[in-house]
């Protein structure tokens, strides 16, 4: 849900804020005063891209910022964690674009993508305007609108994990297919690399061990000399350190026994002799291991050298090179089992083939049945919005897949397309006038018959229609009288599963919102300011009232605004 909406310097918009609420939010005003430029800041918040020229003139850049309450949206949840921002049960997307050029975009206060932030806005809001109503005139959408619709969640769902793992194993044969001729070119190189790798056979981290033992036996004589002048100097000397530090210690137990304060002095250097003491085994034991051993002196040379070329060859490092050896391994051992991987391949493949074939039929029975509950509601719904003839029909039809397609199922010797969702392409029919045939929904010329169609496939489709937010930017186009009020009320049914902000010329309409607006126009400072306010109840009335009788609000024209809010306040369903 739209919780709030801030634009700064767009166009004719100089700064304004507007809180949006639950149900109904009907947008009235003057032509001109500014509502088609709100809906355009909307667009922005949603991932349209913006230009310069939308940059109220004088200002340096355009800010709009929306507020939307995403509590109870996993699929919004899932997505953000995914991209790494931060969750919320407010979600806040601001853009900011500058005269110079440099625009920025941000989620939660975290900089974002344009691309990212059309991919959010595809989950928040649809957008209906008169001329373009998205998502219901492009077929590609109608699929999924249809599976919305219907009961077989689940089925569709295992064939999507089905086709998935198809496409991994496509994917794999692809591959393999595009090395044979390079592994077969690369296969005695490997063989040859393998072997000078393998002679040496060298250990995880060897060069590191091998580079400490070589330090201390390329200096074992000085390591040697170093450590039995320091055992002499602490144990064996005359006068050595621990022979004096004993004759210390004796004297400050004696001094201690006289003044009880040398005690903690004595118990210090008790430690200390122990310490000493203890270096003292240490190196009598650590001198005793030091051998002078030119010949693994030497030997330890020689494979430092021997790892240290593999090194420069192969990768600059041991580990670099345990990696190559074991991807060259992996690679001549497939060409080496060649002709067996992709044979093992192609089995799998074809298997999944006959799942999804037999799963996507099972599917298309339930879109079939879907469709047919589909086509009843809305023809019903058509008809009550005053298309009395009209004729709503889904298509749904298998697509043969191309020779080169790798992606096709064998049913009866024809070769079916795969789908990720299935094996059906789908898009919705309609006739208006009695006695054409359905034809698709971008080819319907009338504005108000689209506006019409479009509100009923939408009202069929509530309950299950995962956007929260549906804007109808003059949805009132083409209709009036009895049909506007039937429309007003079909947008008040919907308001029950959606938020619903809808732009429109009409009484019948404006008179069942719940909350209500009004775009005006003023001059401030010698420049046109559009401005947007929430109106209460008395100010809804004449607003309803100048929709009927113009500026001038007459008494008669207060009257029968006065009858069409009580009206619409009884709530009428369809």
């Amino acid at each position: 849900m739209l919780k709030s909406l801030k634009i700064k310097n767009y166009a004719l918009i100089e700064n304004i804020e507007v809180s949006f609420g639950k149900g109904l939010n009907i947008i009235t005003g003057e032509t001109g005063a500014g509502k088609s430029i709100l809906i355009g800041a909307l667009g922005m918040i949603l991932g349209e891209r913006a230009t310069t020229e939308t940059i109220r003139k004088g200002t340096k850049k355009t800010i709009v910022e929306a507020v939307f309450d995403v509590s109870n949206n996993s699929t919004m949840k899932k997505l953000l964690e995914q991209n790494n921002f931060d969750w919320d049960d407010e979600l806040i997307i601001r853009r900011e674009v500058s005269v110079k050029g440099n625009n920025r975009n941000f989620v939660n206060d975290t900089p974002a993508t344009l691309g990212f932030i059309k991919e959010i806005g595809n989950l928040l809001v649809d957008i209906h305007g008169q001329h373009e109503h998205q998502s219901l005139l492009r077929p590609g959408t109608h699929i999924k609108m249809l599976d919305e619709y219907g009961n077989y969640g689940e089925l569709l769902n295992e064939y999507k994990e089905q086709y998935q793992s198809f496409e991994t194993f496509l994917r794999e044969l692809k591959e393999l297919k595009e090395k044979e001729d390079f592994l077969k070119e690369k296969r005695e190189l490997y063989e040859f690399q393998l072997k000078e790798i393998d002679e040496i056979s060298p250990e995880e981290k060897e060069d590191e061990k091998i580079e400490g033992e070589l330090k201390i036996l390329e200096n074992a004589e000085r390591i040697l000399e170093l450590t039995e002048s320091a055992y002499s100097e602490l144990y064996e000397n005359e006068g050595a350190i621990t022979d004096r530090l004993g004759f210390i210690l004796n004297a400050l137990n004696e001094l201690a026994r006289y003044d009880e304060s040398l005690q903690e002095k004595y118990a210090e250097t008790e430690s200390a002799f122990a310490i000493l003491d203890e270096v003292a085994r240490f190196l009598a034991s650590y001198k005793s291991k030091i051998e002078l051993d030119p010949e693994r002196l030497e030997e330890l040379r020689e494979r430092f050298a021997a790892i240290n070329r593999l090194k420069k060859k192969y990768g600059g490092s041991l580990e670099a090179v345990l990696s190559y050896r074991e991807k060259i391994n992996s690679e001549k051992n497939i060409a080496d089992n060649f002709e067996e991987e992709i044979e093992k391949l192609q089995e799998e493949i074809e298997r999944k083939r006959n799942q999804l074939l037999n799963i996507g039929k099972r599917l298309s029975e339930a879109r079939q049945a879907a469709a047919k509950n589909l086509k009843a509601e809305i023809q019903n719904s058509l008809k009550y919005l005053g298309i009395e003839s009209a004729i709503f029909e889904t298509n749904i039809e298998r697509e043969n897949a191309p020779e080169a397609d790798p992606a096709f199922a064998d049913e009866n010797g024809k070769r079916i397309k795969l789908f990720a969702n299935g094996i059906d392409k789908v898009e919705f029919l309609i006739s208006t006038n009695l006695g054409e045939s359905p034809m698709p929904l971008s080819k319907v010329a009338s504005g108000g018959e689209i506006s019409r169609i479009m509100l009923a496939i939408k009202s069929s489709l509530a309950k299950n229609e995962k956007l929260p937010l549906l804007i109808f930017d003059e949805i009132d186009a083409g209709v009036s009288g009895r049909i506007a009020g039937k429309v007003g009320k079909a947008l008040k049914e919907l308001s029950r599963f959606h938020q619903i902000i809808a732009i429109t010329h009409l009484p019948q309409i404006a008179a069942m919102s719940d909350n209500h607006y009004r775009v005006s126009k003023t001059s401030l400072d010698g420049r046109t300011v559009s401005t947007i306010e929430k109106v209460d109840a008395e100010e809804k009335l004449k607003e309803v009232a100048k929709l009927l009788s113009g500026e001038t609000v007459t008494e008669s024209a207060l009257a029968s605004a006065r009858e069409l809010i009580d009206y619409a306040e009884k709530e009428i369903k369809i």
